[in-house]
């Protein structure tokens, strides 16, 4: 007994040892140089948003003079700030809902109900991917201008209601759920809505999530669009809102700076609470 205590005692000196390595060390210090490079932004931010009258002309500093909260009580307290962040929620949450189920329907089709062309046609829809949204602002403008849908959101969410990136991301995870379950329940007696709802959906529920996040992200940071169909304060969204805090003159920019901080923590909550399923998501759907 003492001598496998002593065995297990060397094992656990030499794994430490082995741990303390210098190029151990060197990647740990790495990864430290990096995870301070990218939070400084972001610490930069917050500290400007507690500064009164903070210039970006003047040296970073990450301790703030004299702080308070002032600039996120005048940011609230201008008229349309808060529908603004209103109008992104319901935004980002309709564009989210709507491409999971557009894009885990086309995916389920492509991946399970081979047909003639269809790699044809699943390689259009990623060529889609390659065209700017800059490209297709004016005939989208001119379309949903027959349609009167300026200035309202169904308008901005109109062009989002499809993703192809969602469709390749989604079909990459249906491919890895084994066929054999499909012939299994088809046996049974199920149809393909039964396979996709009890089998396909609870087996990639990880890709679904990270799909989501991804959306979300996307309709909730999007300005381009929002600043060409939107035209009212009422119906802006958070980025064509956080746009227009800036002055032609001058800029408060610890006001500015509280409403990046405003939108940054939505994004950042999800992201720690659904971390776990987008790490798998990306591992499972062949992204890696």
């Amino acid at each position: 007994m003492p001598e496998l205590l002593r065995t297990h005692e060397v094992e656990r000196a030499a794994t430490r040892r082995r741990r303390l390595s210098p190029r151990a060390v060197a990647l740990w210090l790495l990864v430290a140089l990096g995870a301070a490079a990218m939070l400084f932004p972001f610490v930069w931010t917050v500290v400007t948003s507690i500064t009164p009258g903070a210039n970006l002309g003047q040296s970073p500093t990450l301790w703030p003079q004299d702080p308070s909260f002032d600039a996120y009580r005048t940011l609230f307290e201008r008229g349309g700030f808060g529908q603004a962040i209103v109008n992104s929620i319901a935004l980002a949450s309709a564009t989210t809902v709507i491409q999971l189920i557009t894009s885990s329907t086309a995916a389920y089709a492509f991946s399970r109900l081979p047909f003639r062309g269809s790699g044809a046609v699943f390689a259009v829809y990623l060529a889609t991917m390659m065209i700017p949204l800059q490209v297709l602002i004016v005939p989208l403008f001119a379309q949903l201008k027959v349609l009167g849908l300026i200035d309202t959101l169904a308008g901005a969410l109109l062009p989002s209601l499809a993703s192809a990136f969602g469709i390749f991301l989604l079909r990459q995870a249906i491919n890895q759920v084994p066929k054999e379950l499909d012939e299994a329940a088809t046996i049974d007696g199920a149809g393909h809505l039964r396979i996709f709802a009890t089998i396909i959906l609870p087996n990639i529920r990880a890709a679904l999530a990270t799909f989501a996040i991804f959306a979300f992200m996307g309709s909730w940071n999007s300005f381009l669009w929002p600043l060409v169909v939107l035209r009212s304060r009422e119906s802006q969204t958070l980025p064509v809102a956080l746009a227009g805090l800036q002055g032609q003159f001058t800029t408060q920019w610890d006001v500015v700076m509280a409403g990046s901080i405003v939108s940054i923590v939505p994004m950042l909550l999800i992201y720690l609470l659904a971390q776990r399923h987008v790490v798998q998501g990306v591992a499972t759907s062949g992204l890696k």
